[in-house]
C-alpha cells in the first residue's frame, strides 16, 4: 500500500470519528400520562350493585404506547421522544374505573381480574386517541365505546343493556406533547363522566323496573 492510500485511509477514519463525536448521546425520552380530579356526580343514590370493567381494546392505530398525530388526511405520525406512559387502552381503563370509585354510586368497581363475583360488565374500546394538528390550532382527540351487559342474565339475548360511543376533541393550549397530555385529560374527564353518568341511569331504570 502506498504513501497516498495510507493518507486517504486515515484521512476516511478521522472524518467518522468526527461525525460520530458530533452525534453525541441520544436524546431521552419523555413519558407522560392523564392527569385530572375524578368527575364530581352528585344529588344521585347509591346502587346496590358490584360492576366489572374489562380492559378496553384499541384500534390498531393507536395501540402503542407513542403518541401519534395527524398532520394532513390519511397520515398518522408518531413522536419520537415523548411517548404515553402506558397503552391507551390502559389508560383509559384505570382512569374510568378509578373515577367510577370515587363516584360512590355503586356498590363496588372491581378489575377485569377480580375472582369476585359482579352484578354488571363494562367492556370497552378506544378508537381514538391522537392529537390533531391544523394551522389554527391542535386538539386532543379522544373516542371510546362500551358496553354494557348484566352478567346474572340467563338470556342471552337479554344480557347486552347498551351500548354507546363516546367522544372528546379538546384544543391544547399549546404546540407541544405535554399540552395534548393536558387536554386529552380533559377529554378524558369528559367522557368518563358521561360514562358513568349513562351506566347509572341504565342501572337505576333496571332496579325501578323489577
Amino acid at each position: 500500500m502506498n504513501r497516498y492510500k495510507k493518507m486517504s485511509i486515515l484521512l476516511l477514519v478521522l472524518l467518522m470519528g468526527s461525525c460520530l463525536g458530533l452525534k453525541g448521546p441520544n436524546k431521552k425520552i419523555e413519558f407522560y400520562t392523564l392527569e385530572y380530579e375524578p368527575p364530581q356526580v352528585t344529588g344521585l343514590q347509591p346502587l346496590p350493585f358490584v360492576i366489572r370493567l374489562v380492559r378496553f381494546s384499541v384500534a390498531p392505530a393507536y395501540n402503542t404506547n407513542q403518541m401519534i398525530y395527524r398532520d394532513r388526511s390519511f397520515r398518522r405520525e408518531a413522536y419520537v421522544y415523548h411517548k404515553w406512559r402506558v397503552n391507551p387502552g390502559d389508560l383509559v381503563t384505570y382512569f374510568l374505573s378509578r373515577d367510577m370509585k370515587q363516584s360512590g354510586l355503586f356498590k363496588a368497581v372491581l378489575p377485569y381480574d377480580s375472582a369476585f363475583p359482579s352484578s354488571f360488565v363494562v367492556e370497552g374500546s378506544v378508537d381514538q386517541f391522537f392529537e390533531w394538528d391544523t394551522k389554527k390550532s391542535w386538539k386532543a382527540v379522544l373516542t371510546a365505546s362500551i358496553t354494557l351487559m348484566a352478567e346474572d342474565e340467563p338470556d342471552i339475548s337479554k344480557r347486552v343493556l347498551f351500548q354507546k360511543t363516546y367522544g372528546k376533541k379538546e384544543v391544547c393550549r399549546q404546540k407541544n406533547p405535554g399540552a395534548l397530555a393536558e387536554a386529552m385529560s380533559r377529554a378524558m374527564a369528559g367522557v368518563s363522566e358521561e360514562i358513568i353518568k349513562d351506566v347509572y341511569s341504565h342501572l337505576k331504570n333496571r332496579t325501578q323496573g323489577r
